[in-house]
């Protein structure tokens, strides 16, 4: 100010000598000190105007569409809806308030054309609740650059130029509940978003669509519960077509889920080839890759099994009552796990039919169907079984091996086996003449040990064996033997009958 005050001076003992001069410096030396203010506050930000540039009604200050390169300054401590958007800022600086702003919980800064976010940028307005920054160039998001927004629950980033997204970028964000990042150049799928709860875990909705995405971890997102996936976004993205998508989303449809219902003509994907064609997925099963149509799958189990029945709402913290098949109420061998989820077993045969939760809340009702078969054999009914046709077959065979020894092997007693002597060969005759000569033995020959005279029949002459009608008679019956025929040929008919189912050969 003191060189000022010194041009001053000298300009005014030249206006003694010409007074035209004095009269067109001295406005000019009056206005230098304004110009050098005016120059801080456009680094700083503007003073705030409640009558011609910003509209301040009560506790919301708004400058929307005054083409205000800066953000106006000071801001009221008791401003809680901050609205900037359609202006040209370009860049969000950590000065930009010079105070903290403890009751602001929503700043609106859309369509500016902003390019830079200071690290430090949020500091002074901890208390955010929804931070709009769509519409504008920002082309990456750093580490850690919301962290001081712990009270955070909206946060709008569509319509950027965004290709980075560090890993860390929305770390500290405890109580987002909604992350809108589509229309943007992002070619990853954040998957530690909605995976690792442990990170955002209040987060109900994040929307990807519009992005450069070519991949998705399909296997990981069926796995979420359905009240993630019934706000998680992805359509409108540059994806391969597969069977495998083709059961992801399809699935989803049948779930009734918002993310595929709302926007099921946005849901394509790219058919092989130079001119990569666009088809809508949920037409993969009826042209191209013709693949399988997706049903809702029941759960089946075993006898003695435990089994858990989902109820997999499309909302979060919800009420939920299982009510068994017939209308029943829950038994006690049956139990309800801390997410809602039903525990059954050990299964019986009577478990099989359609169990029912209703889910409930404030504003949403939803009542979920299961169906269960319980199939009337154990888990390793199968194994037992074949088992049981093995051991079978196998008493089978040595059963027929023990008769097959019985029959060959073991010793022939029969008089029609084979290879039993001359006088087995005979056996039936000689049988029967014995039978009948043994009446008729001398006491001599019963002394010596000999039994029954077979040695005597065996030497007979063949044409003493033969009577009518084929009956052996090897003796001439006396008269004294008549009256005992009838006993004799009952007694060698009888033992005859041992072999009585051999044919026998005369």
């Amino acid at each position: 100010m003191m060189g000022g005050s010194l041009w001053i001076s000298h300009g005014a003992t030249e206006a003694l000598f010409n007074g035209r001069s004095f009269i067109a410096v001295l406005p000019l030396a009056l206005l230098l000190p304004t110009v050098r203010v005016s120059a801080q506050m456009m680094m700083i930000g503007g003073p705030l105007d409640c009558e011609e540039t910003c509209v301040c009604a009560s506790n919301i200050v708004s400058c929307s569409k005054k083409n205000l390169t800066y953000v106006p300054t000071p801001l009221p401590n008791y401003t809680a809806v901050l609205d900037l958007s359609f202006n040209s800022i370009t860049r969000l600086r950590a000065e930009w308030t010079p105070h903290s702003l403890n009751r602001l919980h929503s700043l609106i800064l859309s369509h500016n054309n902003l390019t830079f976010l200071s690290s430090e940028a949020f500091v002074s307005v901890t208390k955010l609740h929804y931070l709009d920054l769509s519409f504008n160039s920002l082309r990456q998001l750093d580490e850690c650059i919301f962290e001081p927004l712990e009270h955070l629950q909206v946060l709008l980033l569509y319509s950027n130029c965004i290709s980075q997204v560090n890993r860390a970028a929305f770390s500290g964000l405890d109580n987002l509940q909604r992350l809108y990042l589509s229309q943007n150049k992002i070619s990853r799928f954040p998957l530690e978003l909605v995976k690792n709860r442990s990170r955002l875990k209040a987060l109900r909705l994040l929307d990807v669509s519009s992005n450069k995405i070519k991949a998705l971890p399909l296997s990981d997102l069926k796995a979420l519960p359905a009240w993630i996936k019934n706000s998680l976004y992805f359509h409108n993205n540059p994806l391969p077509c597969t069977c495998d998508l083709h059961d992801l989303v399809a699935h989803w449809h049948l779930k009734a889920l918002s993310s595929t219902m709302d926007f099921k003509e946005s849901h394509t994907c790219l058919l092989p080839g130079l001119q990569k064609e666009k088809m809508a997925i949920l037409d993969l099963d009826k042209h191209y890759l013709n693949c399988s149509e997706v049903k809702v799958m029941d759960k089946s189990a075993y006898l003695e099994q435990r089994l858990v029945l989902d109820c997999d709402s499309r909302e979060r913290d919800m009420m939920k009552n299982w009510v068994l098949p017939g209308n029943i109420s829950l038994s006690p061998a049956m139990e309800t796990l801390d997410d809602g989820n039903l525990l059954i077993g050990p299964l019986k045969a009577e478990d099989s039919g359609v169990y029912t939760c209703y889910a409930t809340s404030d504003s949403f009702n939803e009542t979920l169907y299961v169906t269960v078969t319980v199939f009337n054999s154990t888990k390793s009914g199968g194994l037992e079984n074949l088992k049981t046709a093995y051991t079978t077959l196998i008493a089978c065979l040595v059963s027929l091996v023990m008769v097959l020894i019985y029959l060959y092997l073991t010793p022939c007693r029969c008089a029609c086996c084979p290879g039993q002597g001359l006088e087995k060969s005979d056996s039936f005759h000689s049988s029967t003449v014995s039978l009948s000569q043994a009446h008729e033995e001398t006491g001599q020959e019963r002394g010596e040990g000999r039994g029954f005279a077979y040695r005597h029949v065996a030497f007979m002459q063949p044409k003493d064996q033969l009577e009518q009608n084929g009956r052996l008679n090897p003796i001439e019956e006396d008269e004294e033997c008549q009256g005992d025929r009838e006993r004799r040929r009952s007694d060698a008919e009888s033992v005859s009958s041992v072999c009585s189912d051999t044919p026998m050969v005369v």
